[in-house]
């Protein structure tokens, strides 16, 4: 494992659990095995009742890279939980990473973010993600997540989210800004939201190709993984259907509360998309070609299109 890049900077890895007690262990292994060398790992449990909180409480005295803080979530759902974790002002690292309690970490996934991170002023907000390897929940591995080649912005995230939460890591100007602007409103992804709000006020994100987590995807779930083209379609088939509008609505409310946090250029394409959801069919391509909004691939931007041609979005 290569230590370019490793610096005494601290890091707080924030994990929401509930009921993770059959493979929190071997995300806590991952998260301990990390080149990085100080980590202070941060837990809100969200009421779990199943081995979770005996295991959490047995890895104390283990971790060795920092601090270990276990608190109690509010027990209103995974985005609430994450919420809190970054309004919580007990919380105080150089970069913040977000953590699910069943993947399994690479060795150097915070290492590569911080590598990346160097290159900038710290003043500047800076978000990386990056592509995930799918696993079964034996840990077989299945595929990976879509490779997305377009670059990351405001006029991305206004219709697609491109990364797992449990790839992000954010820098002190980055986690900042997404305090303030949770602190007035509530939100669909933490993953999601990150993405809009850091890279409408200006920040720069970066997606990493390299799959640097191995997210769990478990049976119930594993026929919708990013598996497949089938998955793709059925993305698809949702954006046409008009499954993502309820979404967009709740975005474009919480970007409305936060609009003086928002680049100019950003706020211009805000309000070109936000019209582009109404009028006639002319209207609605009108603005929503000036907003420029895409989707990573070709076949998403015309499902886009699509969709707002019948008014699902």
């Amino acid at each position: 494992m290569t230590t370019v890049g490793k610096t005494d900077l601290r890091i707080a890895v924030l994990m929401g659990t509930k009921n993770g007690g059959a493979f929190i262990d071997e995300q806590l292994q991952s998260l301990a095995a990390q080149s990085q060398p100080f980590i202070d790992l941060w837990i809100s449990d969200d009421g779990s009742d199943d081995g979770t909180l005996p295991i959490i409480e047995a890895w104390k005295p283990r971790w060795s890279k920092g601090r270990m803080t276990l608190a109690e979530g509010p027990r209103q759902g995974f985005a609430a939980n994450f919420r809190s974790m970054i309004l919580d002002l007990r919380i105080d690292a150089d970069c913040y990473a977000f953590c699910d309690q069943d993947d399994v970490w690479e060795p150097d996934r915070l290492e590569s973010a911080v590598r990346w991170m160097q290159a900038f002023d710290a003043g500047t907000p800076l978000m990386f993600c990056s592509r995930t390897a799918t696993m079964t929940e034996t840990g077989s591995l299945v595929g990976h997540s879509p490779l997305f080649g377009r670059p990351p912005s405001f006029r991305n995230a206004l219709v697609q989210s491109i990364a797992g939460g449990n790839t992000i890591l954010l820098n002190r100007a980055a986690r900042d800004l997404l305090a303030k602007a949770c602190a007035r409103t509530s939100f669909v992804s933490h993953d999601w939201w990150a993405y809009l709000v850091v890279s409408g006020a200006g920040g720069v994100v970066r997606y990493d190709p390299r799959p640097l987590v191995r997210y769990r995807q478990h049976a119930a779930n594993l026929v919708g993984a990013n598996v497949s083209w089938r998955a793709r379609i059925s993305r698809l088939g949702r954006l046409i259907k008009g499954q993502f509008a309820g979404w967009t609505d709740l975005n474009l409310a919480g970007l409305a509360v936060n609009r003086d946090l928002l680049t100019q250029d950003a706020i211009a394409s805000l309000d070109l998309f936000a019209r582009g959801r109404q009028g006639n069919l002319f209207q609605r391509l009108a603005a929503l070609r000036q907003s420029g909004v895409y989707r990573q691939t070709f076949a998403g931007t015309l499902g886009l299109y699509l969709a707002f041609v019948l008014g699902r979005i």
